[in-house]
């Protein structure tokens, strides 16, 4: 009778609320329809192949496709009785997920599905788009570089020494949800990449007025020109080129001689954690117009920008430290150029040496202009003894050794003192109406710049780790950047739901942080989330050839977060039914 009974389990964790998530959001029947079956194909469609990928992906945090397979058969069961699938040993084999990416990084198929995708959230998650981030980074790797390839080298915060690809990230605020993925050489560079992204934008969302908001490349003159002529409106700083130090001195001198003009920005901030929040200046400015034009349209195109010039207490100061600590530094390397005559101290005998050496040093610490050097030239002069003989024979022989020596190093106080005066002072542009952007708009709106920010590093960390990538051909390395650009949108969705749910409620979650239980918070993070669902079981008998499933009762938080998630609340104990129905090929 025993031998009839059989006992099997499988750890489900998070897996069932991901798949319920991504299901929710739509994105296998998308995923379909836009990755349709090619006739010879068996088994699984590639939009649940994918979907059930980035299941792994999250929850395993680990992209590599070789533990794929294996993962899923330890969850079949599960899987099947969740998404209503029967599945094949060979659905999540190495060369069926290469084709996925292959699909997948094909541009015209990708831009389909992004755009598909961002009506369908902005219907099921009721969104309403006002701005857009953009921005870019680089993911770098040891790939083969050449000219044909995706990964070449470029410039690299990280790593120069390393080839590199380039992603550009549009994404909607505040939830950080991606809009447009773009995937493309490491060399290329940032300037050109935002006004693709822009038109990308626009085609999705077909909507006017939409605030851009990006960095000092987006402030490029030809993207702010097609932001404006479309309708649209940026916010960006001014690069610190050409014109704008000259005119954000002119700018700045202009504040200062009217400080009554100045305008706060103030925020809430606790003097240390835990107390009582209380009104800080966080920066302080003016607000100039000036116009706009290109002589080059015709007719000649001309519009009125507005000029928020902001300084950064805090940021000044970083700014007099830093100056301080590279004037200290400069000064010592200087006096150490031409050390005093002895054994190893290799001494400068020329003049254009040391000016060239001493304008090296003043230029690689930032401090031209604000430091003096003296120097001098010592000349000491020997006699000796030529020939061979008796030394009042031979004639003697006058030789002069000429050494430079840098006798002080001096501050040049008025023009630190005016450099010090723009510290912390910085121009932004936007063409948007004052009713819609003020001042301290501006300024808070600037500072969220970390939501497309923080994108960058779920991709790059932990949980999507796309750094190292474990693949090498550049269909697969495109495809894979596309595939975890999904994975960022379901971490973004899981964390705003709850988010937004708990901000209407006016409540908190409890338990979510493992060292301090008893904590509350209103602003989960999406990882905190999932690891709440860590250690989940269900236990699979089998009784005289019929499968029975059990899965032990939710916990309240975990409750809760299905609830928040607007997910039914039997998506666990659905498991738990009499008998798991039986599929054809188990």
């Amino acid at each position: 009778m025993t031998d009839a009974i059989s006992l099997a389990s499988e750890r489900i964790d998070d897996v069932v609320l991901l798949l319920h998530v991504m299901m929710q959001m739509g994105l296998p029947g998308l995923l379909n329809e836009h990755l349709p079956r090619h006739w010879k194909q068996e088994g699984l469609d590639l939009g649940w192949v994918a979907t059930i990928w980035l299941c792994y992906i999250v929850s395993q945090g680990d992209h590599r496709k070789v533990w794929v397979q294996e993962w899923v058969a330890q969850r079949r069961y599960s899987i099947e009785q969740v998404c209503n699938l029967d599945l094949r040993e060979t659905d999540f084999s190495d060369d069926r997920l290469s084709i996925l990416l292959r699909r997948l990084s094909r541009e015209e198929t990708w831009r389909a599905i992004e755009q598909g995708l961002n009506r369908q959230l902005l219907r099921v998650y009721p969104l309403h788009p006002q701005r857009v981030r953009l921005d870019a980074t680089t993911v770098s790797g040891y790939h083969s570089s050449t000219e044909e390839r995706l990964f070449q080298f470029g410039h690299s915060k990280a790593d120069p020494s390393l080839p590199q690809v380039k992603l550009m990230l549009g994404v909607l605020d505040p939830l950080g949800l991606p809009l447009v993925t773009q995937v493309v050489s490491g060399e290329t560079a940032d300037d050109g990449l935002y006004i693709p992204a822009i038109a990308e934008v626009q085609q999705t969302l077909n909507q006017p007025g939409l605030l851009f908001v990006g960095d000092c490349k987006m402030a490029a003159l030809s993207t702010r020109r097609y932001l404006h002529t479309q309708g649209h409106y940026y916010l960006c700083p001014l690069a610190f080129t050409g014109q704008v130090p000259q005119l954000l001195s002119t700018w700045v001198a202009q504040a200062l001689s009217e400080p009554t003009q100045l305008m706060e920005v103030k925020v809430l901030k606790p003097e240390s954690p835990g107390q009582k929040p209380i009104e800080r200046v966080m920066a302080q400015g003016i607000e100039v117009s000036r116009p706009v034009s290109l002589s080059d349209e015709q007719p000649e195109l001309t519009w009125s920008e507005r000029v928020f010039v902001i300084q950064s207490p805090q940021f000044a100061q970083q700014q007099r430290q830093g100056l301080a600590q590279r004037l200290q530094t400069a000064t010592e390397k200087l006096l150490a150029l031409t050390p005093t005559p002895g054994r190893g101290k290799r001494q400068i005998k020329e003049e254009a040496l040391l000016q060239q050496q001493a304008q090296a040093i003043l230029s690689q610490h930032r401090v031209e202009g604000l430091l003096d050097y003296q120097y001098e030239k010592h000349v000491t002069q020997t006699e000796r003894y030529v020939g061979r003989g008796r030394a009042s024979d031979r004639p003697k022989q006058l030789s002069e050794a000429v050494r430079y020596q840098i006798s002080a190093v001096r501050r040049q106080e008025e023009s630190i003192t005016a450099a010090e005066r723009t510290f912390g002072w910085r121009a932004y542009v936007s063409n948007a109406p004052a009713t819609q952007l003020s001042l301290p708009d501006a300024v808070l709106s600037y500072r969220d710049e970390w939501i497309v920010e923080r994108g960058f590093h779920r991709l790059k960390g932990a949980p999507l780790s796309i750094s190292p990538l474990f693949v090498q051909r550049d269909d697969q390395v495109k495809g894979l950047f596309h595939l975890l650009s999904l994975a960022l949108r379901l971490l973004t969705l899981i964390e705003f739901v709850v988010r937004r749910q708990l901000q209407c409620e006016q409540t908190t979650l409890v338990g979510l942080n493992s060292n301090n239980p008893k904590q509350a918070t209103d602003h989960p993070t999406a990882e905190r989330v999932l690891q709440a669902f860590r250690n989940i079981t269900v236990t699979l008998i089998d009784v005289h050839g019929k499968s029975f499933g059990h899965v032990p009762p939710l916990n309240a938080l975990q409750q809760e977060i299905i609830r928040l998630l607007g997910l039914p609340p039997d998506i666990y104990s659905s498991l738990s039914r009499s008998q798991i129905h039986s599929r054809a090929g188990k």
